[in-house]
């Protein structure tokens, strides 16, 4: 007897594969863009920022169009942009900040944190939308 809640093993295969790919992209971008100790952590800011826009937008693109693959969207979703984006990166660096007296940046970031990521996953879901109308045009054959 098979449990109909276990993912098929295509999914763990994706997450696997998502989640090696969105750590080294994580890994080469922090290696491009070295964070200078004691300052904000723009890389890492701008990695979580970025994640939260495009996880939105194909969450968004997967609502209206929920025939994606359970393991496409496994895959990305919680595999690479998973691994791409973490909290304890966040707090990692804060930690950090607030250990070197950087008082003010690690309150700054986490500020910045919050209001950009959920500006980025409020820009992200408006693409999604954009797009899932777009596509839905297409099908219909009203686009312009």
């Amino acid at each position: 007897m098979t449990n109909a809640r276990v993912p098929h093993w295509r999914a763990w295969l994706a997450v696997a594969a998502g989640g090696l790919a969105g750590t080294e992209l994580r890994y080469g971008l922090g290696l491009a863009f070295p964070e200078t100790v004691g300052a904000m952590p723009w890389t890492t800011l701008g990695i979580n920022v970025t994640g939260s826009f495009v996880l939105a937008a194909l969450t968004t693109v997967w609502m209206a169009r929920p025939q994606t693959a359970f393991w496409l969207r496994a895959g990305l979703g919680p595999g690479f942009l998973g691994s791409f984006t973490t909290f304890s990166a966040v707090v990692f660096s804060s930690d950090q900040l607030s250990r070197a007296g950087e008082h003010p940046v690690w309150i700054a970031y986490l500020g910045l944190s919050l209001l950009l990521g959920l500006g980025g996953a409020a820009g992200g879901w408006r693409t999604g939308r954009l797009l899932t109308d777009r596509l839905q045009g297409d099908r219909a054959g009203t686009a312009p």
